[in-house]
């Protein structure tokens, strides 16, 4: 699908992010459009209109930033458990399937324990969950495990594709 959304970004930008040491040059390039457009909007409505690769990116580093910080619980107690199914098909598709598979684990796991993890929490209760699932640990080690060659496969792609992601 053709995104609704191509940031402005200099063949300039994007080759002196791709020629930094820190991946993170790049990835940041491209994702702070994406979340200061779905800032503006003010509804993830907004990412329904992006491609494929976009969303991806969008969604993965809310994974990363939510993951990194609370773990998977925490990505799923802030309501962005909606994001994981199309976000695995995306992963495989831009053979990130290491990452595909811990996405998908933590879908299951989720699945399996709906109505605890569906319910509003208080913070007491919400410090309960790590207890309470400890699945979610090795999942987490995982993800931490998989996370910069996943980001690696992920700009790789957004590279060979730069048309789905940015206006030049």
């Amino acid at each position: 699908m053709k995104s609704a959304f191509l940031p402005k970004i200099s063949k300039d930008e994007i080759n002196k992010a791709r020629a930094s040491d820190d991946d993170n040059d790049l990835y940041d390039l491209l994702t702070q459009p994406l979340h200061a457009e779905l800032y503006k909007s003010q509804t993830f409505d907004f990412m329904d209109g992006l491609s494929e690769g976009q969303q991806l990116l969008i969604a993965y580093d809310y994974a990363r930033m939510q993951v990194m910080q609370g773990g998977f619980i925490q990505f799923i107690e802030n309501g962005y458990i909606g994001m994981l199914p199309s976000m695995i098909e995306q992963l495989y598709m831009v053979g990130a399937d290491d990452m595909a598979k811990v996405m998908d684990d933590v879908l299951k796991v989720y699945v399996l324990n709906r109505e605890l993890l569906s319910k509003p929490t208080t913070v007491e209760e919400f410090a309960k969950l790590y207890d309470e699932l400890k699945e979610f640990e090795e999942i987490d080690a995982r993800f931490e495990k998989f996370n910069a060659h996943a980001t690696i496969v992920i700009l790789d792609y957004a590279v060979n594709h730069l048309d789905e992601f940015v206006s030049i």
